[in-house]
């Protein structure tokens, strides 16, 4: 299939992985240039957020705590373009100790993760994310 951008699925796809080769980046307002003002974002086996000055805190939080990259991302959207998910592999860092979470040491971690997406008007309204906590745990202790 050649993506050309014509197809709304294409454009939520693009949409999708330009969010992640920002995150990649560490390009915190390219990621958020992605989002819809009111994005909702459901953290994992947390609370749900929304708006995009949230999720800027919540990008703070994590740069201060985590040094994260994704590979082996998929993208698949639905053919109106109105949903995708995402699977991938985070391969990172603990730097700095996280409010309820283990103390930090450096420890590495790999495991797989995905997200799922609801977009509107060519901006993601909504990403839910969703990894194996436990599994973490175990990694960083």
């Amino acid at each position: 299939m050649k993506i050309d951008g014509t197809r709304a699925n294409d454009r939520a796809t693009e949409l999708v992985l330009a969010y992640y080769a920002a995150f990649n980046r560490g390009d915190w307002t390219g990621m958020l240039d992605c989002l819809d003002d009111q994005v909702v974002h459901d953290l994992n086996q947390g609370p749900r957020e929304t708006g995009r000055a949230q999720f800027a805190v919540f990008l703070q939080r994590m740069a201060a705590s985590y040094r994260e990259q994704l590979g082996e991302i998929v993208v698949m959207s639905s053919p109106d373009g109105r949903r995708a998910a995402a699977e991938y592999v985070v391969r990172g860092e603990y730097l700095a100790d996280d409010a309820g979470l283990p103390k930090a040491r450096g420890q590495k971690y790999e495991l797989p993760g995905g997200a799922f997406f609801e977009i509107r008007n060519n901006k993601i309204a909504r990403v839910s994310n969703y990894y194996n906590l436990q599994e973490w745990l175990a990694q960083v202790s």
